[in-house]
């Protein structure tokens, strides 16, 4: 059984007081200009996903408290959460460094991006 704990209100319970939501980090392609997307950009979104064993990262949703979404980092091998962070956040820097493969280049390539952003303003 999973246990989790909601980052938003706190709250405490098993898998079945929240709603697994898949992958966390998806964006989708550039909804604001759709005539402009590719059928590959649309295939990737609809159905590309990373699925590692070890570290992965996921969205959930609190059903029995504040309703909101959240990410969590979890071990697919043992089933420890190891991190809840907020919808819009990246996970901690230690939990980030202990990503793997496609997640770890998904998380350099966001942290260079925010890096780089930092410098121009």
């Amino acid at each position: 059984m999973l246990t989790l704990v909601c980052p938003v209100c706190g709250a405490h319970g098993d898998e079945t007081d929240f709603h697994a939501g898949g992958q966390a980090h998806i964006r989708r392609p550039a909804s604001h200009d759709p005539e402009h997307i590719s059928d590959q950009e649309q295939a990737d979104y609809l159905f590309t996903r990373i699925n590692p064993k070890g570290l992965h990262f996921e969205r959930w949703r609190c059903d029995r408290g504040c309703g909101k979404w959240f990410h969590a980092a979890r071990d697919t091998v043992t089933l420890e959460f190891k991190a809840y962070y907020g919808i819009t956040e990246l996970p901690p820097p230690d939990i980030m460094a202990q990503a793997r493969g496609a997640w770890a280049d998904y998380f350099k390539a966001r942290q260079k991006a925010a890096a780089k952003a930092g410098a121009k303003s």
